[in-house]
Parts: C-alpha cells; sequence; structure tokens
C-alpha cells in the first residue's frame, strides 16, 4: 500500500483504548486490548487492504496470482488473501496481511477500503450471537467453508464470509458500507454481551486465523 502522508482512520470505535498499537502505512493498527480474554472477540480490520473485481469475464483473472470461484457464494483464502464469488461478473478481495499491499492498477478494480466497514467475530459463541442478528443462515451444513453469503445482518446489507461453522475454529468476516459502523459495532456487541463478546486486537485475531492454511 502506497504511503501518502494523510492519516486514514477507521470508521469503527470501541469504548477501550489499545494498550498495544502501531503506525501501519496511513493507519493506526490495534494490536491488542486489555483483558482479550479467550472470546468471543470483535475484531475491527477495517485497515486490511480490500477491492471489488468487475468485468464481464471476471472468471479470468487472477489477482495476486489466484484463480476466482467459478460460482457465485464460494471464496477462496490463500497467503492470507481471501477471494469471494459476488455474481457473474463481480468478486470481491480481501487481504488480511499485515504487509504493504500495492493498489492493483488494472481500471476493473475499485479499492472500497475506506467505503466499508470490516469486522470479524471469533468464538465458540459466534453463531450465537449471529443468530441474533439475522436469518440468514450461516452455518448450512451443505456449503463448504469459506463462503460468501450476501445479506442483512442486523438490518444492515452485509457481505459475510463464513470461515469456519464448526467448532474447531468458529467465526466470521463481514463488512458493509461505512456509513453503517458505529450502528453495526453497537448491534453486535450488545447481541454479544451475555456471552462475553470483547473487542480484541489484530494480534488475537492472527492466531485466530492462523488456524486456516
Amino acid at each position: 500500500m502506497m504511503k501518502t502522508g494523510i492519516t486514514r482512520r477507521s470508521p469503527v470505535t470501541f469504548n477501550l483504548k489499545p494498550v498495544k498499537s502501531e503506525k501501519r502505512g496511513d493507519w493506526k493498527v490495534a494490536l491488542a486490548y486489555e483483558n482479550e480474554g479467550d472470546g468471543p472477540h470483535l475484531v475491527d480490520l477495517s485497515h486490511c487492504p480490500r477491492w471489488d473485481l468487475q468485468d464481464q469475464e471476471v472468471g479470468k483473472w487472477n489477482p495476486f496470482g489466484f484463480s476466482i470461484p467459478g460460482h457465485p457464494g464460494e471464496s477462496v483464502m490463500k497467503n492470507q488473501v481471501i477471494i469471494n464469488r459476488m455474481n457473474g461478473t463481480q468478486a470481491a478481495i480481501w487481504h488480511l496481511s499485515s504487509e504493504n499491499v500495492d493498489i492493483p492498477g488494472e481500471p476493473a478494480y475499485t479499492d472500497v477500503t475506506d467505503a466499508s466497514v470490516f469486522l470479524a467475530i471469533t468464538g465458540e459463541s459466534t453463531f450465537a450471537i449471529a443468530e441474533k442478528l439475522t436469518a440468514l443462515d450461516l452455518a448450512e451444513p451443505a456449503k463448504t467453508a469459506p463462503f460468501l453469503i450476501q445479506g442483512p445482518l442486523a438490518h444492515v446489507p452485509c457481505q459475510i464470509v463464513v470461515m469456519d461453522s464448526g467448532k474447531n475454529s468458529p467465526g466470521m468476516l463481514l463488512t458493509c458500507s461505512r456509513g453503517y459502523a458505529h450502528n453495526m459495532v453497537e448491534a453486535i456487541l450488545s447481541a454479544g454481551h451475555e456471552f462475553g463478546l470483547h473487542p480484541a486486537g489484530e494480534v488475537t485475531f492472527k492466531k485466530w486465523l492462523g488456524h486456516f492454511k
């Protein structure tokens, strides 16, 4: 990601200050909060680069050297890059690595990082929390994780990737329009209060992500 000399701010605010953070490119990234515990956790990933790729033959593209899934709703993850097939002409690319990443130069790519909020919910109670926020079937046994579901969470249109709906490393990632950030975080934390949902930083998230190769 190119440095521009500006400060980019996440739309997410927690009622906690991180105990450890770092400057990464133009972002200040929260690495850890006090008393994160064993989860479940809510993590702000809005600093992670994200793009939409749109083309009539989108399946022929190979973003970051990876093939785009053949069918809408399918996702692939490799080297901390997630590629989601959204429909016949569009894919979403989420880059979870801590490395600086250059913006793809082709006009088919649209950088949506600053236009959206990006969150992770991880831990044993992830889908019990989600059930309070959506009627979407996020634990559909017929689908193989990771997979993409597009629909409302807390009445907000979202892209949701279920990483694991079982008992090994349950969790999901979601993105929606930046303007919904405050209400989305408030709704998720409220739904997760009875389960001990707590904000966590990127260090805890990366430990969870390490279960997916």
